[in-house]
């Protein structure tokens, strides 16, 4: 699939970006991934590309060459000049996905993060070999069930813990606390969900109706998750209730 850019700079800015690692000999894929793979970019958006290198590669250094050759070429100023926030936004990556910290008051990891913005929602732009039709075998379309029930036990436990705190830190007048444990509460509402489902989430802080509507299908679901978040008054029983409300649709769509 031939990707659309949001401007000629941007497509540019990734055909160099293509050139310079096809050259590199640990590099085993080019991805453009987020918006410009969705083709949902604009002309302010970053031009997201990471790039798949084998496992004991030196991350370090690779990026390093990369910063020296991205600062002197003139595509990378043209795309940086052609929107108030674009430039080239680059990842590496060996595959080695594994899950990472996810405290009480972290809100979401990013493990399913990781492994659907390279695997799932990217456009190839370059590989060689088969290194990344191996990770998509073992990772698509989603992780094995086992794990699947471990997280989602995990992610739901933090997830009330995390509601549990709302109401003690509202009776306390710890409001603002309190709406940082319903953000974060609803992160991993959003992350539980996707497990739940066995889907591969985009983000949990944007592109949330798309993904909510169009990709788990769930158009009824949505109107509800604003209103989570709408406090008319912040210093009342306002967030302990929307706290309420978020463990009603925890225990409807996800808790199995």
């Amino acid at each position: 699939m031939d990707p659309k850019y949001p401007t000629a700079e941007h497509e540019a800015a990734a055909h160099a970006a293509v050139d310079f690692f096809a050259g590199k000999p640990e590099t085993q894929a080019v991805l453009l991934t987020c918006s410009c793979a969705r083709e949902k970019a604009s002309r302010d958006s970053c031009l997201d590309i990471t790039v798949l290198v084998l496992p004991g590669t030196d991350q370090a250094a690779v990026k390093r060459a990369w910063s020296g050759f991205s600062e002197t070429q003139d595509v990378f100023t043209a795309v940086r000049q052609v929107g108030e926030y674009s430039h080239v936004d680059l990842e590496l990556t060996d595959g080695c996905f594994a899950p990472g910290y996810h405290g009480w008051t972290s809100g979401p990891d990013n493990f399913e993060l990781e492994i659907g913005n390279t695997l799932a929602y990217t456009v190839p732009l370059w590989q060689k070999g088969d290194c990344l039709q191996r990770l998509k075998d073992q990772w698509l379309p989603y992780y094995n069930e086992t794990l699947r029930k471990e997280r989602l036990a995990m992610v739901v436990r933090y997830c009330l813990n995390n509601l549990d705190h709302i109401s003690l830190f509202v009776d306390r007048g710890l409001y603002f606390q309190a709406f940082d444990r319903l953000y974060h509460a609803l992160g991993e509402f959003l992350q539980a969900l996707f497990i739940s489902r066995r889907t591969y989430p985009i983000a949990y802080d944007k592109w949330v109706k798309e993904q909510i509507v169009e990709i788990l299908g769930l158009p009824k679901l949505y109107p509800q998750l604003p209103r989570l978040l709408e406090i008319r008054n912040f210093e009342s029983q306002e967030i302990a209730l929307r706290a309420e409300d978020l463990r009603r649709l925890l225990e409807e769509y996800v808790i199995e």
